[in-house]
């Protein structure tokens, strides 16, 4: 009996001993692996998706309509040769003798029509200095235009045309606009016709460019050409957000970097120019510049500090009556902190004349809060008081 016990316990045991062998041996690879499992997130099959139409079709539809060419002509007194009326010297430099010492240049650029009532929005320096002005829609019909008025300050200027059945583009909001938008670029390259090309918002509030007194641009690398200027910007829904001015090239042609100037800039001085025929301007007189670290450090400032160094005051001016003096610095606005002078120009211009604005002033390493009355600014500009020494 007790031989039979024995073998009954050394069978349990044999047996137990190979459960226990089997369980090591599917569980070994989780036993010597310590290390935490890594999650990954997969999204489920077919969901990949471009987020964008594959046409732009119907933006260029709702805006193409609105978008003109425009040529001018200007004749321009040639000067006078040194010897007048001799075959000789016209052999030789190519040239014939034109009684009146007259030439006829044209020249070609871009607008659109913000009201069916007429009006047109395009650059300053397309219809600059020019004699006559003519307006070629893109369903064949064309009028002459007149000139409404013009702001240098910008490079916008505001021209009408009399026709009737006008199609006006549709305005957007700069606040709409972000860096990496689709954006097209609608106008007349070269003069070889409407054309649209497509990029995306590269930046915004470009400035200090030298292209304007007034910057605050859209980069785009949508393909911007000569012809362009006064074209176009619209969104993926036609609707306008930039009117094309310019290019950063060195070899005259697109490089990938083109600027236009944002809807709501372009809307402001639309709507004064037809209202009054020019641009009511904030100005207090003030000749600043942008506080750079290395100007900061040769006037012993903190690096941190921002602002608009004051190089001169017009006199009279609003800056002079409210006190302020060359060397200071502006180094905010209502209480708004000011990154450059360009921050500082875009705030008062908008400004309207008679409003009192709060300015941030240091000077002599003491924070001080002057109060200037904006005025409109003057057609012709005050004598500049030179900086003290």
């Amino acid at each position: 009996m007790r031989i039979q016990q024995r073998l009954i316990a050394l069978v349990r045991i044999f047996t137990g001993g190979l459960a226990l062998a089997f369980i090591v041996v599917l569980l070994w690879p989780q036993l010597i692996n310590t290390r935490p499992a890594v999650v990954i997130h997969e999204a489920p099959r077919g969901t990949t998706s471009t987020k964008g139409p594959a046409s732009y079709a119907y933006a260029v539809q709702q805006a193409a309509g609105s978008v003109v060419n425009i040529n001018t002509a200007k004749v321009v007194l040639l000067r006078p040769q040194p010897f007048p009326h001799e075959p000789f010297f016209e052999h030789f430099s190519g040239q014939q003798h034109a009684p009146d010492n007259k030439r006829l240049e044209t020249s070609l650029g871009s607008g659109v029509i913000i009201s069916k009532s007429g009006f047109i929005l395009t650059n300053y320096h397309v219809i600059k200095g020019a004699d006559a002005i003519r307006v070629f829609l893109k369903d064949g019909r064309s009028a002459p235009a007149r000139v409404v008025g013009v702001d240098a300050s910008t490079d916008l200027a505001v021209l009408k045309i009399n026709l009737p059945g006008l199609t006006a583009i549709t305005l957007g909001h700069a606040a709409d606009i972000h860096v990496g938008d689709v954006v097209l670029a609608i106008g007349n390259p070269f003069g070889i016709g409407q054309t649209v090309t497509m990029g995306i918002v590269s930046a915004t509030g470009r400035d200090e460019l030298g292209l304007s007194s007034i910057e605050n641009f859209i980069q785009t690398d949508a393909a911007i050409n000569p012809g362009n200027s006064g074209g176009a910007l619209i969104n993926t829904n036609g609707d306008l957000i930039g009117i094309d001015t310019a290019i950063y090239t060195h070899s005259g042609g697109f490089q990938g970097i083109g600027f236009a100037i944002p809807v709501n800039l372009a809307r402001h001085v639309f709507r004064q120019i037809v209202k009054y025929g020019h641009v009511i301007e904030g100005w207090i007189g003030v000749a600043g510049q942008t506080l750079t670290p290395t100007l900061a450090k040769v006037l012993k400032l903190p690096k941190a500090t921002n602002g608009v160094l004051i190089v001169g005051i017009y006199d009279k001016s609003p800056a002079a009556i409210a006190h302020l003096r060359p060397g200071d610095i502006i180094y905010a606005i209502d209480g708004r902190p000011l990154i450059n002078a360009n921050s500082a120009l875009l705030t008062i211009t908008d400004t309207k004349p008679g409003v009192s604005l709060a300015l941030g002033v240091l000077r002599a390493g003491r924070r001080i809060t002057l109060p200037v009355v904006v005025a409109a600014r003057p057609p012709m500009k005050a004598k500049l008081v030179a900086p003290r020494t």
